[in-house]
């Protein structure tokens, strides 16, 4: 695959701290955030083996963290790192940082750019909501909603006029040294179906997981969501179609593009909750590690607010799912395709790209092309007729020779 830092810094771009325009409504630290790509291609190309890459961090100042090495931060990650380990990185966070998902933007990008090229797969996120101001879902066209429109407004919510008070909100919290919490969504279009495995490892519990492993996540949603306990099976089923294509489709879309743990073709649409940043610069009363009375006042460059740019982290943690996904069908699909005639012919679909099959013929075998497809058909049609022609004349002759 053809690959260069250029394919992997647009996103890490989005992501990095000291983003023009966000200075009011994001942190004051400032990264470029090159990325270098150390090893796995040459001449642009991907060779097969790991991709290392490398990000330099420049505009550090540990000792913002000195007042706070004593005394762990309320609701951050600093008391449950002391306590498991018995040390922490104290001058940063650590692990604990957002700083560490630099990582997962990087590899993502590389797996957004195989899914676009393999499979056409287009994955969009958004800011839909901060504190009590909310966008709404009418404004959103999931269709057609892209990453430019995301990217008009600083705040990142495609629907200007919210944005605007979105923006006006986090102001708010900032000027009170305070922070303040939101939603992001995002939405996966053109997504195979077949992706997800049985019970454990469900695509919609494997996306909760990638996700709910984001710092600052609190919550997580899929297609309709707790909504979803409101409604009546009737209205919640979502009704199967055949499209224009031939294709399976619904007519709607509450699962969120998830059936049984494996993806259904429909588009994938998930809801994240972001909790209020934690390290804050207004004086709370709280205790430090001897469990003395104290007061902290965070100092430090802080986001008063971490969802609009945690747009590029859902994206890319969604890609490595999905990429993981569909490494995993492809080589279910390439088994099948190795299976004797006789059994093969009975699997559904192995082509996931949704087709509507004859009687468990697939239509759209990797690799074969539609005179093999309608041979196949045609073959098993007449295994069919064939079979009804035996059971006529059995039962034309007679009870003896039908019983």
């Amino acid at each position: 695959m053809q690959l260069t830092e250029a394919d992997i810094q647009v996103q890490l771009d989005r992501r990095r701290p000291g983003q023009a325009g966000a200075g009011s409504i994001s942190t004051g630290r400032n990264e470029a955030d090159a990325v270098q790509i150390l090893s796995g291609t040459e001449k642009g190309f991907t060779l097969g083996t790991p991709i290392g890459l490398f990000v330099r961090n420049k505009d550090m100042r540990p000792n913002d963290y000195g007042d706070m090495s004593q005394v762990p931060r309320p609701s951050h990650a600093d008391f449950t790192y002391q306590m498991k380990y018995g040390f922490r990185a104290s001058s940063g966070g650590g692990r604990s940082s957002a700083r560490e998902t630099i990582g997962r933007v990087a590899a993502g990008a590389i797996a957004e750019k195989w899914l676009k090229e393999k499979y056409g797969i287009e994955i969009v996120s958004w800011v839909s909501s901060v504190g009590d101001v909310v966008c709404p879902e009418s404004e959103i066209n999931l269709e057609t909603l892209s990453r430019d429109q995301v990217d008009q407004h600083m705040v990142r919510c495609p629907h200007i006029p919210t944005a605007e008070k979105m923006t006006e909100c986090i102001k708010a919290a900032r000027a009170d040294e305070d922070s303040i919490g939101g939603v992001v969504s995002v939405v996966m279009r053109n997504v195979p179906v077949g992706l997800g495995e049985p019970c454990f490892d469900k695509l919609e519990a494997m996306m909760a997981h990638a996700m709910m492993s984001i710092p600052a996540t609190k919550g997580f949603e899929i297609g309709s969501g707790f909504k979803g306990t409101e409604m009546r099976g009737s209205k919640h089923n979502d009704m199967f179609v055949i499209d224009k294509e031939g294709k399976m489709v619904t007519e709607t879309n509450y699962s969120g593009g998830v059936q049984g743990g494996i993806s259904n073709g429909m588009p994938i649409v998930l809801r994240l909750a972001f909790k209020p940043p934690a390290t804050i610069g207004k004086a709370q009363p709280t205790a430090d590690f001897t469990g003395q009375a104290t007061s902290l006042a965070a100092k430090g460059r802080h986001d008063p607010c971490v969802v609009p740019r945690a747009i590029p982290i859902v994206e890319t943690m969604a890609a490595l799912v999905l990429a993981d996904a569909c490494l995993m069908q492809e080589a279910r699909v390439a088994s099948a395709v190795k299976l004797p005639e006789e059994v093969s012919q009975y699997f559904c679909d192995a082509s996931m790209d949704g087709s509507v099959s004859f009687n468990g013929v697939v239509k759209g075998w990797p690799g074969m092309d539609k005179d093999l497809q309608k041979k196949q058909v045609e073959k098993r049609k007449a295994e069919l007729e064939e079979e009804l022609k035996n059971l006529s004349l059995i039962l034309e002759g007679g009870g003896a020779a039908a019983q």
